[in-house]
C-alpha cells in the first residue's frame, strides 16, 4: 500500500512536471513587411515549435474591437509550417479606415496548448489611389533626365513616374502650390520603347498609374561610341596595387574583377545615395561645366579594354572625363550639400554633392579632397584637386550625375534653355536666375 501511495504522488508531480518541461511556445514571424491592409491583403506567417503547431488564427483589431480573418489547423506533430491568408474590407467589412493590429496567434500541439502570438501595426485603407500626369509632351532620349507634375488623391503611401523596373519619387509642389513633380530618367540602357507612366500604390496591392505623352525623336537619340583602351602593363599593376593591395593571383584576372565586381559595388554605393537627398532645391542657376576644361571621354561610352592584343573586358562609361591641367582646382557644379567624401574603388577619392529631390553630381579621380561629409557648396567652389586615383590612365575629373540613384547625361544640365524648358517652367525654383 505504501509502495502504491508512492507511486501515485509520483505520478501527481513528475508528469506535470514533465508535461510543463517539454511543453513550449509557438514562435511566429512574418515572412514579408505588411504596412497596409486594403480590400483583401495577402499575408504569411511562419509558425514553428518542437513540439508541434496547433491552431492557427489571425484577427484584425481596431477601436478595441476584433475580428477573426482566418483559421488554420496543421497536420498533426507537423513542428513548422507557413501559413497564408487574407486580410482587409473583404473579410472585415466594419473595418474603418485608420490604425489597426494585425494579430496571429498559434497554439502548440501538446496537453498545456501553449499560445504564441505576432503582432502589427497596420492602416486599414478602403479607397484606392488616383493619379493623373500632365498632358504636356515629354520628349525624351536614352539617358535623359526630365520632369512631370501629377496630381495623386485618395489613400497612397507611395507616387511617383516609373520607367520600366525604375522608380523615381513624387515631391510636393514647392511654393505650398497643389500637386506633385517627379524628377525621372530615361536611362542610357533601357529599352526602347518602354513607356514611362506615373504611378500611386497604397501598400494594400492597389496601385493606379497614368500614361505620360512621350515622343522619342530620332535625330535626337544619342550615338554611344565605342572605344579600344589598352592596357599597359604599368596601368594594370597600378590598378591591381592600388585597388587590390593585399591580393594574390594572375594580375589580369585581378584586373577585369576590380572593373566589373568592384565597379558594381561601387555604383550601388552612389545609387545608395539617393537617400541622402534634400526634400528642397539646393540651386538657383544652370549646372556649370567645369572651367577650361576639354572631354576625353563622354556618356555612355563603351569600352573594350585590350591587353596584348586580347580583348579582356567590356564597361559602360557612365560620365565626362574632364581634363584641364594636373592637379587643377575641381569646381562644385552647383549649390549643394556634400553626401559623400571619401575614397571609392574605381572611383578613386570621390566627392558626390546633393542637389535636392534626388538629384547628385559625382566627381572622381581626385588627388586631394577639401571637404567634408555635411559641407554646403557653393558653384564653382573648389572641393579638391584632379588626380589619377582609382580606375584612372592620366590625370582627369570622372564628372557624373544620377538622379534617384539612376546615372544621367550631365549634358543638358549644362544647358540654361534645357533647363527653363523642362524645369523652371513646370515647377517654381525660387530665385532662379540663368
Amino acid at each position: 500500500m505504501r509502495t502504491l501511495i508512492v507511486l501515485l504522488i509520483l505520478l501527481v508531480i513528475v508528469v506535470p512536471t514533465v508535461l510543463v518541461l517539454r511543453s513550449t511556445t509557438p514562435v511566429l514571424n512574418a515572412t514579408a513587411a505588411v504596412t497596409t491592409l486594403g480590400q483583401s491583403t495577402p499575408v504569411s506567417v511562419h509558425v514553428e515549435n518542437p513540439r508541434g503547431v496547433g491552431k492557427i488564427t489571425a484577427f484584425v483589431e481596431q477601436s478595441g474591437t476584433r475580428y477573426q480573418v482566418g483559421e488554420s489547423v496543421p497536420p498533426t506533430k507537423q513542428t513548422n509550417t507557413t501559413w497564408s491568408f487574407t486580410a482587409g474590407i473583404k473579410t472585415s467589412p466594419q473595418l474603418k479606415d485608420g490604425k489597426a493590429t494585425l494579430i496571429v496567434e498559434a497554439t502548440s500541439s501538446d496537453l498545456l496548448h501553449k499560445t504564441g502570438r505576432w503582432a502589427h501595426e497596420v492602416t486599414v485603407v478602403s479607397q484606392p489611389p488616383s493619379v493623373t500626369a500632365d498632358s504636356e509632351q515629354h520628349y525624351l532620349y536614352l539617358g535623359m533626365a526630365d520632369l512631370a507634375t501629377l496630381t495623386v488623391s485618395g489613400n497612397w503611401t507611395e507616387a511617383g513616374v516609373r520607367v520600366g523596373d525604375q522608380k523615381f519619387r513624387a515631391w510636393p509642389m514647392p511654393g505650398g502650390e497643389p500637386g506633385m513633380f517627379s524628377l525621372y530618367a530615361f536611362a542610357w540602357n533601357m529599352p526602347a520603347g518602354t513607356a514611362p507612366v506615373a504611378y500611386a500604390s497604397n501598400g494594400a496591392g492597389n496601385e493606379a498609374t497614368s500614361p505620360l505623352v512621350v515622343q522619342f525623336p530620332k535625330k535626337e537619340q544619342p550615338k554611344y561610341t565605342t572605344h579600344e583602351l589598352q592596357v599597359s602593363d604599368a596601368f594594370l599593376q597600378k590598378v591591381v596595387n592600388e585597388l587590390d593591395p593585399n591580393g594574390s593571383g594572375d594580375p589580369v584576372t585581378r584586373f577585369v574583377k576590380i572593373n566589373s565586381e568592384m565597379r558594381r559595388a561601387n555604383n550601388q554605393t552612389l545609387s545608395d545615395l539617393r537617400l541622402k537627398t534634400a526634400d528642397h532645391f539646393l540651386w538657383l542657376r544652370p549646372f556649370a561645366r567645369q572651367k577650361n576644361s576639354k572631354a576625353e571621354a563622354t556618356f555612355a561610352d563603351v569600352r573594350h579594354y585590350i591587353y596584348q592584343g586580347k580583348k579582356i573586358d567590356e564597361q559602360v562609361h557612365l560620365g565626362y572625363d574632364l581634363a584641364v591641367t594636373q592637379h587643377i582646382g575641381v569646381e562644385a557644379s552647383n549649390d549643394g550639400k556634400v553626401v559623400y567624401a571619401a575614397p571609392l574603388g574605381i572611383y578613386g577619392n570621390c566627392i558626390v554633392v546633393d542637389h535636392g529631390y534626388g538629384l547628385q553630381t559625382i566627381y572622381g579621380h581626385l588627388s586631394q579632397i577639401n571637404v567634408h561629409e555635411g559641407d554646403m557648396v557653393k558653384q564653382g567652389e573648389v572641393m579638391g584637386l584632379s588626380g589619377m586615383t582609382g580606375m584612372a590612365g592620366g590625370d582627369h575629373i570622372h564628372f557624373a550625375m544620377q538622379l534617384d540613384g539612376v546615372q544621367i547625361d550631365p549634358k543638358e544640365w549644362w544647358d540654361p534653355h534645357w533647363i527653363k524648358d523642362h524645369i523652371a517652367k513646370r515647377v517654381e525654383i525660387a530665385g532662379y536666375s540663368q
